[in-house]
């Protein structure tokens, strides 16, 4: 790593798990940006796993992206100043060995990590409940714990999104309502794959209940509110923000996309369909031109709030978090779920300025120390 010269910035590894068969997991595309980005920047970075990173010793094995090769090279690489986690999954994060490994990370006395770990939509729901700003974004949302506890909800607000608390990319979310004029009232839409829903009808509770928990299984799951989201020729839509720190440690909104629900689709999840758009144009249709601009600039003073919220709350450093937020059908704003690991933007200026703030933020890291 021949670029590791001057004490000004900082060395940055990007944290993986090792995977036997391709050497680490994760989305090697996203890992090759960042390197990249890092080597214009002049940032000394590479990629680790959880299992390479000895703390105690002066060099760990990294891998580091050949272009001309299009490879990457295992090699020796100094000690991380910064590091950046991107462990991929869940599952992975869970592992006894991975949770020690961030443990110690944290605990170092002068490596600083940042965004440690996934999180969880119950206690993101708790700690924004905690502010009377951010508790007034959140849907009603409680625990499905029971039939007892899930048919009072369903009455009170005709339809409830049941969502994994730990989900991903919109799998096993429902979405059950009451209609009452019809013979069997209960409608509970399972959002199976290939643009395909499952419709399950009927007029008896305990047959209800025992369908959902067919579905929920021994996972953990929340009930929320169901908010008429603002639609676009007949579809809803809701809002993707990505907010990072910036070389000055401020939260701030590095860019702001919508995603248009797939036809009949009860989220809007890209790979349930979903499409990315411009959110203006969504929304003056729906909103006019001046109302628009007012709930732009809304939508990303609540997004940098709730930042700050989650952040004080998890009681970790974060530098980044991407956020769905919805608008309602009476233009009113509503935080439905934030990500530790955000996706790609697709947009070609957002991307570049995501990963720039990446490198800007390792440098305030490096440079605040820790206390």
């Amino acid at each position: 790593m021949s670029q590791i010269s001057g004490d000004q910035k900082p060395i940055v590894a990007v944290l993986t798990v090792d995977d036997e068969w391709t050497q680490f997991r994760g989305n090697r595309g996203n890992f090759r940006d960042i390197v990249r980005m890092g080597r214009e920047l002049d940032f000394p970075v590479y990629v680790v796993t959880a299992k390479d990173l000895k703390l105690s010793a002066k060099k760990v094995q990294g891998y580091l992206y050949n272009p001309d090769e299009k490879q990457w090279k295992r090699q020796w690489c100094p000690l991380p100043q910064v590091i950046y986690n991107r462990i991929p999954q869940r599952e992975d994060e869970r592992r006894p060995s991975v949770r020690r490994k961030i443990d110690e990370c944290i605990k170092h006395s002068s490596i600083q990590l940042f965004n440690p770990y996934f999180f969880n939509k119950w206690t993101l729901f708790d700690w924004l409940k905690k502010n009377r700003t951010t508790k007034a974004l959140v849907p009603d949302t409680k625990r499905l714990r029971s039939a007892k506890s899930l048919l009072p909800m369903l009455q009170e607000y005709g339809s409830l999104y049941l969502k994994p608390e730990s989900g991903k990319a919109g799998k096993g979310i429902m979405l059950l309502q009451y209609e009452e004029d019809e013979k069997r009232p209960y409608r509970l839409t399972i959002q199976g794959t290939r643009n395909r829903n499952v419709v399950y009808r009927t007029g008896n509770p305990p047959l209800l209940w025992k369908r959902i928990r067919a579905e929920t299984g021994s996972v953990p799951y929340i009930m929320q509110e169901g908010i008429k989201l603002a639609s676009y020729k007949g579809r809803h839509f809701d809002i993707r923000m990505l907010v990072q720190k910036t070389g000055k440690g401020i939260w701030t909104v590095t860019g702001v996309g919508a995603r248009l629900a797939g036809w009949r689709r009860i989220t809007t999840h890209v790979p349930q369909g979903g499409s990315v758009e411009d959110p203006e144009k969504l929304m003056t249709p729906a909103f006019g031109q001046e109302m628009t601009a007012f709930l732009m600039s809304r939508l990303k003073s609540s997004g940098l709030l709730i930042a700050k919220q989650i952040e004080k709350g998890s009681g970790y450093t974060l530098g980044e978090m991407s956020m769905d937020l919805g608008v309602d059908t009476d233009g009113k704003i509503w935080f439905f779920e934030a990500n530790a690991k955000p996706m790609k933007f697709d947009e070609p200026h957002i991307r570049k300025k995501s990963l720039e703030r990446i490198f800007q933020f390792s440098q305030y890291l490096y440079r605040q120390g820790k206390e």
